[in-house]
């Protein structure tokens, strides 16, 4: 089966679930778009490395990578290799004294810790062909992301505009003391938010 390379899009609320998010993956050469619902806990470990935001402590991720790397264990890459009753399965691919390891693993756990290891993310095209989404089917060929289109701003939209709109109010002192407060509580997704704002001020 041939191997279809993806980059992370969006890690958005989905609405559909409570507690869940949906993480789109790209295909790197194609215009398709595979949507993925992970669990708010490992959204939140995604999100805190593409924001490259600090934690007072490690996360379950972390740990993981820092015990893989006392053992010179390297992620090379991961793939998410198969669809049973719509739950993704994955690989990691490791690499240990020149030795090749592979481990099962829940997808969203995989794709926290290619993050964490910047390793490429791949999928079979058998899964793409299934599962994927075409970006024309959506709105046209002028679509550069699934997120782009009216069905997916809808769904995500309302999650977001409360909270943007309290932080479009504050000062950027007021916003440095909420970041500090949201890392305390370990509320990384409050604190991805007040992140992005704060960065959009620079």
């Amino acid at each position: 089966m041939e191997k279809i390379r993806l980059k992370i899009l969006s890690v958005s609320p989905s609405l559909a679930q409570n507690n869940t998010y949906v993480v789109v993956l790209g295909d790197v050469e194609r215009q398709r778009n595979l949507p993925i619902v992970v669990g708010n806990t490992e959204a939140q470990s995604i999100i805190l490395v593409i924001e490259q935001l600090m934690t007072p402590r490690p996360l379950t991720h972390d740990l993981m990578k820092r015990i893989m790397d006392s053992y010179d264990i390297e992620l090379k890459e991961i793939i998410i290799s198969k669809v049973i009753e719509g739950v993704f399965f994955s690989q990691l691919i490791c690499e240990r004294n020149g030795q090749s390891i592979t481990i099962d693993s829940r997808t969203s756990d995989a794709i926290a810790l290619a993050v964490r290891y910047n390793c490429p993310i791949y999928t079979y095209d058998t899964i793409m062909e299934s599962l994927g989404i075409d970006k024309e089917d959506l709105e046209g060929n002028e679509i550069e992301s699934i997120e782009e289109s009216e069905t997916f701003q809808d769904m995500i939209q309302p999650a977001i505009e409360s909270k943007v709109s309290e932080l479009s109010m504050s000062s950027n002192a007021e916003l440095e003391s909420m970041l500090a407060k949201a890392l305390e509580h370990e509320d990384y997704e409050r604190a991805a938010i007040i992140r992005d704002e704060l960065d959009k001020r620079k």
